[in-house]
């Protein structure tokens, strides 16, 4: 990893003597080993806001795809990768509370979360129960927000369901698999053969990805009359073979599109075919749905309802992982000057669970 100097914050204003901020910086279309180490003063936070010193952030599929251009409405280059992190607020702004100093607390960034430092709303934090350590908490920020959301508002499942989680190995599929778990769902996991005796440890039925159609013939196997859900992270001809495995009344639930990662097609047209054919699917009279689920949906529409829905299902999954329903599933840990090490990992898809950076 280069290492490149600022001498001076290019945005807010110093905290007097409260030090260097150091962070990780993406400078373009580069290989992990391309991202860069800068250092700058720590702002201080505005009205509204705290300065939050970060204990932990997470490598997840965003910042494999922001790494690549792939990755819808990234910023331009260069900038702060980092999509959430945990912390203790060290300083706040005016109007905020001063009792929150000294607080660890959660928070969904979408970028900037690879720092020792952030400044941040302070109506978007989330307290972490005592107990849970920062890394254990960061495992659970994005992924879990994700995958309560897939199952608990977008799928509704129900106790005696059955359904289909694809990347079940992975960060929000770990989370997803418990969640389920936890409210009676039956689970049929899709993931390499080295992680299926973890996923049989977590109640789960594992399926080899490998081939295909060998997948959906295994499914239909397990789940005879269809499954009741499917969350599909992979797109492409995956996507299609979800939607037939559903039962009547079942659910597609897109949220990324995994193999379009070193596709050289520009990346736009092929979320637009893909939302174009979810949205067919959603209107044809068979009872069946389909969507492409975002964890920030609403934030534009309606930012207040926005926070308030992030703060009550991230309060929840925190809430399980104090209470030990949920078990954090951290595949690796490096100091975040090694966050191309992290980045090289976490692309391999050799682990399971996620791959954190620990300023």
């Amino acid at each position: 990893m280069n290492s490149q100097q600022q001498s001076k914050s290019s945005t807010g204003t110093t905290v007097t003597g409260a030090g260097t901020t150091t962070e990780i910086v993406l400078p373009g279309l580069v290989e992990p080993d391309g991202l860069l180490v800068r250092r700058r003063p720590t702002p201080a936070p505005a009205a509204g806001q705290a300065l939050v010193r970060v204990e932990a952030s997470g490598v997840s599929f965003a910042e494999q795809g922001m790494r690549r251009g792939r990755y819808p409405g990234q910023p331009k280059f260069p900038f702060v990768p980092g999509y959430d992190l945990v912390g203790v607020v060290a300083a706040v702004g005016a109007g905020v509370d001063p009792a929150l100093v000294g607080t660890r607390v959660a928070a969904m960034t979408k970028i900037g979360g690879w720092s020792t430092h952030a400044v941040l709303a302070a109506d978007g934090l989330v307290p972490v129960p005592a107990g849970v350590g920062a890394a254990e908490a960061e495992t659970v920020v994005v992924n879990g927000l994700t995958a309560w959301g897939m199952l608990h508002r977008r799928a509704k499942v129900r106790r005696g369901q059955t359904v289909l989680v694809h990347g079940a190995n992975g960060g929000v599929g770990t989370v997803l698999i418990q969640l389920a778990r936890h409210a009676g769902v039956r689970v049929i996991g899709v993931a390499s053969p080295r992680h299926h005796d973890a996923l049989r440890a977590a109640g789960v039925e594992p399926v080899d990805y490998a081939d295909l159609d060998a997948l959906v013939a295994r499914v239909r196997e397990l789940a005879p009359g269809g499954v009741d859900a499917v969350f599909d992270n992979i797109g492409g001809q995956t996507v299609l073979r979800s939607w037939q495995l559903l039962a009547p009344g079942g659910t597609l639930v897109s949220y990324a599109i995994a193999s379009s990662s070193h596709d050289k097609r520009a990346l736009l047209p092929l979320f637009f075919a893909l939302l174009g054919r979810l949205t067919l699917w959603n209107v044809l009279p068979n009872g069946r749905r389909a969507g492409f689920y975002d964890v920030w949906h609403g934030k534009r529409v309606s930012p207040a309802r926005f926070r308030a829905r992030m703060r009550q299902d991230l309060s929840a999954v925190l809430g399980l992982l104090a209470d030990g329903v949920l078990t954090a599933e951290i595949a690796a840990s490096f100091p975040l000057t090694e966050a191309s090490a992290a980045m090289r990992l976490a692309e391999s898809h050799t682990v399971r669970g996620k791959v954190v950076l620990v300023p």
